[in-house]
C-alpha cells in the first residue's frame, strides 16, 4: 500500500465553503459551538458538534448526537451543499494567520502505516476520546476531521507545492476568526503520481495533532477489515489528513494553571520552588524566551522561574522537555498533582489566548496560580515519536487549527 494516495473528496459546492467551514469539533465547547452557527444552516458544526440542535442538557456521547449528526450530514448531501469530486485527486491547502503561512497536501493515509509505526504517534489516548470518533465515523460513514501531519521537508515536495499553488486557487476565504483558507485541487495524473512517490520514499510522518481521530480511523478499518472478504485498497484502510512540512509549522506555549497551592502558604510555596529553580519577581507578563525558563503568577505578581541546569536530563528525549521539567520539579512533588492526565486541580490553556488569560484565571479567584511555559520544539516532538515514547499531556498547541468540512473522506 502507498503512504498516502489521491481521493474523491467531499466538499463544499463551489461558493458554499463560507457557509460550511467550521472550527475543528475539539476546540469549542457545546455553548460556543452553538454560538458559532447560530444563523448559519450550512456550519459544519451541526455535523461535527451535533448536540447543539439537541436540547442543552443532551449528553454529548448520547446515541441521539451521533444519529442527528447523519441527519445533518445527509441533508447537506442532498441539497448538494457538498459534493464529492468525480476522481480520485490530492488537494493543496494554504492556512494565513498574520504574517504565518503553511501550504500542506491534503491525501488519506495508510491505515497499515500507522499501525506499524511508520506514522509516528507521540500522545496516548483517552477511550472515550476514541469511542466518540468512532461512532462518528461509523454513524456518517465517512472522516470528517482531518488529522494533522508533518514531515521532514523534500526540495521535492516543496518545487511542487510551489509550482502548484501560483495558480489561482480553487477556494480562498477567511473565516470568521479572520483566518484565511486556500484550497488547490490538484487533477494532473503526472503529478499526483509524483506526489505520490515523493511521499513513498520518505521514512515516516508524524501526527502532529489528530491522535484521537486516527486512532478512530485504525479502529473502524479492523472492524471492517474483519467483515471483509478483501480489504486491499478498500477506502477505509487510509483516514484523512492534511501534511505540512516540518519547517512551516507553528507551534505555540500550552500553559497551566492549578486550583490550589497544597495547603502551602505563598511564602512557603515560593521557597520550596527556590530549592529546584531561580525565583526572580518581576513587573511584566512573563513569556519564556528559551527552554528552561517558566513564568509563573500569583495573585498580583509575575516571577521569572529558571530551573537549574542539573536538574535537566541530557539524554531523555522526554524528560528533558518543559512540560516534563516543570511537571517532575514542581506540579508533582509541591503540589501533588501526580497525573495531570486526570487530575482535576489543574487545567490547561492555550498559548493562543494570551498571557493575560492566566492572569485573568488566577485574579477571578478560579485558580490559584498560573504557569507561562516555552513552547515545545517540533524536533523535540519528533525526537520522541522517534524513540517510541509518548509525551505528557498537552505539550503542544498547534496554529492555525484546520477547518472541519473544508474537505472530507467518504468511506466506501
Amino acid at each position: 500500500m502507498n503512504l498516502i494516495r489521491p481521493f474523491s473528496g467531499l466538499r463544499p459546492a463551489a461558493g458554499r465553503a463560507q457557509e460550511v467551514i467550521a472550527p475543528p469539533y475539539d476546540v469549542l465547547n457545546a455553548d460556543e459551538a452553538r454560538r458559532r452557527a447560530a444563523g448559519k444552516p450550512w456550519s459544519f458544526l451541526h455535523i461535527s458538534k451535533a448536540e447543539i440542535d439537541l436540547p442543552a442538557d443532551t449528553d454529548p456521547y448520547s446515541a441521539s448526537v451521533y444519529t442527528k449528526a447523519k441527519e445533518n450530514f445527509d441533508r447537506m448531501l442532498t441539497q448538494r451543499v457538498l459534493q464529492c469530486d468525480a476522481e480520485p485527486v490530492y488537494y493543496l491547502y494554504r492556512l494565513v494567520m498574520g504574517s504565518h503561512v503553511q501550504t500542506g497536501l491534503v491525501a488519506v493515509a495508510s491505515v497499515p502505516a500507522y499501525e506499524s509505526g511508520r506514522i509516528r504517534r507521540h500522545e496516548f489516548t483517552r477511550p472515550d476520546k476514541e469511542d466518540d470518533r468512532v461512532r462518528q465515523i461509523d454513524a456518517l460513514n465517512a472522516q470528517t476531521g482531518p488529522v494533522f501531519l508533518t514531515y521532514r521537508h523534500s526540495k521535492e515536495v516543496d518545487a511542487l507545492v510551489a509550482r502548484l499553488t501560483t495558480a489561482a486557487p480553487d477556494v480562498d476565504l477567511a473565516a470568521d476568526d479572520g483566518i484565511r483558507h486556500s484550497l488547490w485541487v490538484v487533477r494532473d495524473r503526472t503529478v499526483i503520481e509524483q506526489l505520490t512517490r515523493a511521499f513513498d520514499a520518505m521514512e515516516r510522518l508524524y501526527i502532529a495533532d489528530g491522535h484521537h481521530r486516527s486512532a478512530a480511523a485504525a479502529r473502524v478499518a479492523a472492524s471492517r477489515r474483519a467483515a471483509s472478504n478483501n480489504s486491499a485498497g478498500d477506502s477505509f484502510e487510509y483516514f484523512l489528513a492534511v501534511i505540512f512540512p516540518d519547517n512551516q509549522m507553528q507551534i505555540l506555549d500550552y500553559n497551566r494553571v492549578v486550583k490550589d497551592l497544597n495547603g502551602l502558604s505563598r511564602e512557603q510555596f515560593l521557597a520550596k520552588i527556590a530549592t529546584t529553580f531561580e525565583v526572580q519577581p518581576v513587573g511584566v507578563p512573563v513569556k519564556p524566551a528559551r527552554s528552561g525558563e517558566f513564568g509563573f503568577y500569583l495573585p498580583g505578581q509575575w516571577y521569572r522561574l529558571h530551573i537549574r541546569s542539573e536538574r535537566i536530563p541530557k539524554d531523555d528525549p522526554v524528560r528533558r522537555l518543559d512540560v516534563s521539567l516543570l511537571q517532575d520539579n514542581l506540579l508533582a512533588p509541591i503540589l501533588g498533582i501526580g497525573d495531570p492526565r486526570r487530575d482535576k486541580r489543574i487545567d490547561f490553556v492555550g498559548g493562543i489566548r494570551g498571557l493575560e488569560e492566566l492572569a485573568r484565571r488566577v485574579d477571578s479567584g478560579d485558580m490559584a496560580a498560573a504557569f507561562s511555559l516555552f513552547p515545545t520544539s517540533l524536533a523535540d516532538l519528533m525526537a520522541v515519536a522517534d524513540a517510541g515514547e509518548v509525551m505528557p499531556p498537552k505539550s503542544t498547541w498547534f496554529e492555525p487549527k484546520l477547518a472541519d468540512g473544508l474537505v472530507s473522506h467518504v468511506l466506501g
